[in-house]
């Protein structure tokens, strides 16, 4: 496990202050949802943790209350800006807008997959329902849109653009991620089209966005969103594995999670694809009703391991950093920027959560 990124720890100081400010300006009811999300409070509206001294259950051992995840759309933000030679300030703006579209979208996710946890806490919609946790990611992305509109900056116009056509593609790879729920076939380009939606265009765009809010040159901004756009699929693949492999006491999610919703992620696919005779004893496998007990869900991960599915899946994230780096260097960002773009992309491909 390589250790977070600098430009990740410093990021949530810089920006909380403005996210914070920026959700301040919601009505009291939705601000209440966006809160807990955000990790700020408790289900009652008390500051995060505070339950721990009322007779309720303290945070876990290890996990700090009040974090609102990895800061890492934000952090890229920033650095986008630094790749233009702005100040990371002048991006803040940018930085917002981002992981508030980013808690728009896990807020409707996990409605969608019916996740009853986000981050070791409930999730939203199973404390205030699901009507109200919608209206909460519907209003922080209103609000995305607002706080980048009202930067004093070159393109903040260009920028908002930018992020809105982002939205509409995390949007159609949500989409199909959905269609694919009721198909028996899907390929693994198409599953890779899904993921380059639902996952990489927001980052592509925290990659770039920043650059574009300083007013950056129109070819560096496109080289650091390929940059983004292949460290999002990479990121895509260690989350389909860590949905899989990971450690629940870590990822926050339950055991073989991915596979007891029969979800078609990218190991799955490239296992199924694979021609095998594992791949016809996983096809047959994961067309039955999920099981209330772990065996034949032990056995499904087996299958997909012996059918490549995991091997495939660990390489094309390793593949798609090279192909990142590459678009980096077409950006020509300062060397100690250069590093910790990397230093984000070496901590996305061998991080555990």
């Amino acid at each position: 496990m390589t250790t977070v990124p600098v430009s990740m720890t410093g990021t949530r100081e810089l920006v909380d202050g403005a996210l914070r400010a920026a959700v301040g300006r919601l009505d009291p009811r939705t601000y209440r949802v966006a809160a807990h999300h955000f990790g700020w409070t408790e289900a009652d509206g008390r500051p995060a943790g505070a339950v721990a001294n009322h007779g309720g259950k303290p945070a876990a051992p290890g996990r700090p209350t009040g974090s609102s995840g990895k800061a890492l759309r934000p952090a890229l933000a920033l650095l986008s800006a630094r790749a233009a030679g702005a100040a990371p300030e002048t991006a803040l703006p940018a930085a917002v807008a981002v992981e508030l579209t980013h808690a728009f979208s896990l807020l409707h996710d996990d409605i969608m997959d019916g996740d009853r946890t986000r981050r070791h806490r409930p999730a939203a919609w199973t404390i205030f329902g699901e009507p109200a946790a919608i209206l909460a990611g519907d209003a922080l992305l209103a609000l995305a849109g607002e706080v980048l509109l009202e930067a004093p900056a070159p393109g903040a116009q260009a920028a908002a653009r930018d992020l809105a056509a982002a939205t509409r593609r995390l949007i159609a790879g949500q989409s199909l991620d959905l269609e694919f729920e009721t198909r028996q076939k899907i390929t693994l380009e198409e599953c890779l089209d899904m993921a380059g939606g639902k996952t990489a265009a927001l980052l592509a765009c925290s990659c770039s966005i920043g650059a574009v809010l300083t007013g950056a040159p129109e070819p560096v901004a496109a080289a650091l969103a390929g940059f983004g756009s292949e460290l999002g699929l990479a990121f895509q693949l260690v989350d389909d594995l860590l949905g899989i492999w990971g450690d629940p006491a870590v990822t926050g999610k339950p055991a073989l999670s991915d596979l007891r919703s029969r979800k078609m992620s990218l190991p799955i696919v490239a296992a199924l694809g694979a021609g095998t005779p594992e791949s016809a004893r996983l096809a047959g496998l994961y067309r039955r009703p999920v099981p209330s007990g772990t065996a034949d869900l032990e056995e499904i991960a087996r299958l997909v391991e012996a059918s490549g599915g995991r091997a495939w899946a660990e390489a094309e994230a390793v593949r798609r950093i090279e192909s990142a780096a590459a678009h980096l260097d077409a950006a020509a960002p300062p060397d100690d920027v250069r590093a910790e773009f990397l230093h984000i992309a070496d901590f996305v491909t061998h991080r555990d959560h």
